[in-house]
Order: C-alpha cells, then structure tokens, then sequence
C-alpha cells in the first residue's frame, strides 16, 4: 500500500475528521471517497455514451419538446 499526502483546507479537514470516525479513520474515508467519486465518473461517462447513442438513432433533442416536458411536470 503506498503513501500519498494531500493538502486540505482548514473545512475540508473538518469534514475529514467529522466521516473519519464512521469509515474507520481519515483513511478509510479518503479510499470511500476516492471510490465514491469513480463510481460518480463511471456513471457519468455511461450516460455520456448512452446519450450520445440515443442523439445517433433519434437526432438531437428537440429544445420546443423539452420546455413542453418542463412546463408540463413542473420542471
């Protein structure tokens, strides 16, 4: 296991030191977070690529349609 030093800001060590305690340390909260934001990428990414394949099949999104959609659920 390796070593990395990271410089935080005086509240992101208060956040550090308040979800150290539920992740068994600073570390383990900093691995779920290192985890946490991959999976945020990943998601992201698969979205970007399903979009991208929905715009392929059915053309680019229709700006009327959406402000119709919006207005109609309240959006």
């Amino acid at each position: 296991m390796s070593t990395t030093t990271v410089r935080l800001s005086d509240d992101d060590e208060r956040i550090l030191d308040r979800l150290a305690p539920e992740f068994g340390g600073r570390s383990g909260a900093i691995r779920r977070a290192l985890r946490n934001l991959a999976a945020d990428v990943d998601r992201r990414d698969a979205l970007g690529s399903f979009l991208e394949s929905w715009n392929a099949q059915a053309g680019p999104v229709d700006e009327q349609a959406v402000a119709a959609m919006a207005k109609r659920y309240g959006l």
